[in-house]
């Protein structure tokens, strides 16, 4: 039978019907998303049930089914018919007669048709050399003809696919990653394309692929939801085109916004970044399952093997208070209780985050669901661990985007919500404000060692555009805004202005840069007018640099970069001119007196543990004490390798130093003519309780004393504990602060914070031959920002070349 026969025989099934009603329907403005698309397959099933019935008489053994999207029942007003005749092969040529019978209407109808001709045989083996087949025959619908012969088949299909998951899974893993490759994140494109980029709609497809594994599934809350939004934002397009495409594209996004009866085209992107950001997650959520599952399974028989048939313990490893890691995944400690421990939240994505390790769903649920809001202001645990959590590098996104899931980010900075999402319509931005944001925080985390105050760089990084969300200059909001926010987190008056200079002024240095004349002195005078002092324009210098690197290719280069720096030298002279003196030392407390005299008398350490708190002033827990750690107290009569041992011994108990200062303090005149060191730091513990105080002293007695071996335990320690794929922190810098004191010699140090690391700096200094004035030790984040007066043995200044020379040996020291 020719075409022409084919087309004169079905104008009578019902093809003009179809085409009128299929019009009537995608014109109907009262129906639209899930009903329309439903409404849709189903009078495209009466129309193909009816071609088939009149096509196919008396032939049996054959069947029409609807596979793919089609199989689904998922019709957009441009989407392909996904067509399989199912036959038994009894009778080859009847079969072709009758495709050719159901397959020209289709066509001279002009919608797109992927069809295909097999016995349940032949589609089986198909669907294992194509994984794309495979897919969609996982979604087979019966339309027509032999019910059992369809039903035989989507019975073969889902049994090979659940037998075949440890194979194809990865496969289907593979593909996603290599189309997300080719395509991108379709939460952060201008022009997204809704079927393909990352968290589209193939994304989705193939959460329920690996659902229909039985071998893991996807977290379930909200998918459904953003599936459907992406759907009807690509039946408005279809609409709003007439064609059959999935871009959308810049000129198109208003007509389809209207279409959608949303505001602009800006809202309708939001919602597009929404449901791709929910896809995203749970497509992270389900292949970390996946690959947990599988590896499970091939370790399973061999530790069988190994413990007699025995279920092996899962294995747990502390990462912080409440934290642990298990699986390859940071989780909640059994003992962990979220709703008494406010700061839990914050605490075990700052662990996930230094260790490299994605945070659990179950946590971040159980987190969201039960941890009480923290109070204004935040506690200095709080807010030591957001700044970690910033620090924290290229991790810091994806356990960020864990916190976003569950909402837990605009819970903890409600500002946020502004943000969130947010499209930027302009070239050179590769990210979505909120994205661009974190992205920021990222590339600062890498110049944390240029700056004395990296937790306000950090901090300014990622609070920089917050005023985006606001109408007129986001720079102008933004300073109103992080006024508020900062001292909410709990900074003081202090770093509060220095944070909104930093906001307000974030564009300063490229603009001033880049589109004025540098030699005119009028023009850096102004910058160091609104700047104010050193210490802010060496933030704002890093935060430029971290904010262009994270906006994209076209904002950074080594150009742009020279001219800064170059306005930024032109702007230090400027403010340059007061040098800074080691503080005077304050008068010292009668405790501490107490202890030095009783140092001296005994001629060993004496040392005190006390809770040290502050009293919050103002909001609901006004008056109230606020814990900020424990206060170590200790005096030790006057000797070398006393930094040393004190910090040696801390690590050894697992207490994290956050902050420290030594000096000599001199004997009253009524006891005796020496002096004796004091050491005042604040400590917590890594996880657990504190030591008791009589431990620590019998410890720090014996390393002083040469017979505790703090260098071999904590390398055991660390032996101890296999190796996590963390984020590699910037190098340690080690640097000597010109004209910094005229007694002393200043040795500034900037490090990632770890286990015994002022042990490593005492013990480098000891062996330099200089000795320790004073220090002044703070821990803001993750960074150890710490600053050693040192001299001779005569108790003068270093010479500059021993100074440059003992610089160095420490910044290899800590780099080894």
């Amino acid at each position: 039978m020719t075409g022409t026969d084919v087309r004169k025989q079905t104008d009578d099934s019902g093809l003009s019907g179809y085409a009128a009603a299929r019009l009537r329907l995608l014109t109907e403005e009262a129906r639209s998303g899930p009903p329309r698309r439903a409404a849709l397959a189903e009078l495209t099933d009466d129309w193909l049930t009816g071609l088939f019935t009149a096509a196919a008489g008396s032939l049996t053994g054959v069947s029409l089914v609807a596979v793919g999207g089609y199989g689904r029942g998922e019709l957009s007003p441009r989407s392909d018919l996904d067509l399989l005749l199912l036959h038994d092969g009894s009778d080859p040529g009847a079969v072709a007669a009758l495709a050719d019978r159901l397959w020209y209407p289709v066509w001279d109808l002009g919608l797109a048709l992927d069809h295909s001709v097999r016995t349940v045989a032949e589609a089986r083996g198909t669907a294992g050399e194509d994984l794309k087949v495979h897919l969609g025959l996982l979604d087979a619908r019966h339309l027509a003809g032999d019910l059992g012969l369809t039903t035989g088949l989507r019975t073969a299909v889902l049994a090979d696919w659940r037998n075949q998951a440890p194979r194809r899974l990865p496969e289907l893993q593979e593909l996603c990653a290599e189309r997300a490759e080719r395509q991108g994140e379709l939460r952060y494109l201008l022009e997204p394309e809704l079927k393909e980029a990352r968290g589209g709609l193939r994304d989705a497809t193939a959460l329920r692929a690996v659902a229909a594994s039985w071998l893991a599934d996807a977290p379930r809350e909200g998918l459904a939801d953003a599936r459907r939004r992406l759907l009807d934002v690509r039946d408005a397009l279809h609409l709003a085109t007439g064609r059959a495409t999935d871009r959308l594209a810049l000129q198109e996004q208003d007509q389809v916004a209207a279409e959608l009866g949303l505001l602009d085209a800006d809202t309708l992107l939001r919602q597009v970044y929404e449901a791709a950001r929910v896809i995203s997650y749970a497509s992270d959520v389900t292949w970390r399952e996946v690959g947990r599952v599988l590896r499970s399974r091939a370790v399973r028989p061999r530790l069988r093997a190994l413990l007699g048939g025995g279920k092996p313990a899962t294995e747990r490893s502390p990462l912080a208070e409440g934290v642990v890691e298990q699986d390859g995944e940071a989780v909640l400690a059994r003992a962990a209780r979220p709703e008494r421990d406010p700061v839990l939240p914050l605490r075990a994505a700052a662990a996930a985050a230094q260790a490299g390790l994605p945070l659990s769903l179950h946590a971040v649920r159980r987190m969201a669901a039960t941890a009480r809001p923290l109070p204004t202001p935040w506690p200095a645990e709080a807010r030591e661990q957001l700044v970690t959590l910033l620090g924290s590098g290229r991790p810091t996104v994806d356990v960020w985007e864990a916190l976003e899931a569950e909402g837990m980010v605009s819970r903890l900075l409600p500002d946020w919500e502004r943000v969130r999402c947010r499209p930027q319509r302009n070239a050179v931005h590769v990210w979505t404000v909120d994205r661009h944001l974190i992205e920021t925080a990222v590339r600062a985390s890498e110049l944390t060692r240029r700056v004395s105050r990296p937790d306000l760089l950090l901090v300014a990084a990622l609070l920089h555009d917050i005023g985006k969300g606001w109408p007129g200059d986001h720079s102008l909001a933004g300073e109103i805004i992080v006024k508020d926010v900062a001292a909410r987190i709990g900074f003081d008056r202090a770093d509060v202005g220095v944070l909104s200079t930093l906001v307000r002024h974030h564009l300063l240095l490229i603009e001033t840069a880049t589109r004025r004349d540098l030699d005119d002195p009028a023009t850096v005078r102004s910058v160091a007018d609104a700047v104010g002092t050193q210490s802010t324009l060496e933030l704002l210098h890093a935060l430029t640099e971290a904010d262009a690197l994270a906006t994209g290719p076209a904002a950074w280069s080594s150009w742009r970069g020279s001219l800064v720096a170059d306005l930024v030298r032109r702007v230090a002279a400027v403010l340059a001119g007061d040098s800074f003196d080691e503080p005077e030392p304050t008068a010292p407390t009668a405790e501490q007196e107490r202890l030095a005299i009783e140092a001296f008398r005994t001629g060993g350490p004496v040392l005190a543990l006390r809770a040290q708190t502050v009293t919050v002033t103002d909001g609901e827990h006004a008056g109230e004490p606020e814990p900020l750690g424990v206060e170590l107290l200790i005096a030790v009569p006057d000797q070398p390798g006393v930094l040393p041992a004190v910090a040696g011994v801390l690590a050894v108990h697992r207490l994290t130093v956050r902050t420290a200062g030594l000096r000599v303090l001199r004997l009253p005149d009524d006891v005796d003519d020496g002096s004796v060191l004091l050491l005042d730091w604040r400590v917590a513990a890594e996880y657990g309780s504190l030591p008791q105080a009589a431990r620590l002293r019998a410890d720090l007695v014996r390393a002083l004393d040469g017979s505790l071996d703090i260098a071999g335990r904590l390398a055991e320690r660390d032996a101890a504990y296999p190796r996590r794929r963390g984020w590699t922190a910037p190098p340690p810098r080690v640097t000597v602060a010109p004209a910094a004191s005229r007694h002393a010699t200043v040795i500034e140090v900037r490090a990632q914070d770890a286990p015994g690391l002022l042990h490593r700096i005492g013990s480098a200094l000891e062996k330099a031959g200089v000795r320790v004035r004073s220090m002044h030790v703070s821990t803001l984040g993750s960074n150890a920002v710490d600053a050693f007066y040192v001299t001779t043995g005569t108790g003068a200044p270093l010479p500059p070349q021993d100074a440059a020379s003992t610089a160095e040996v420490l910044e290899e020291t800590l780099r080894a």
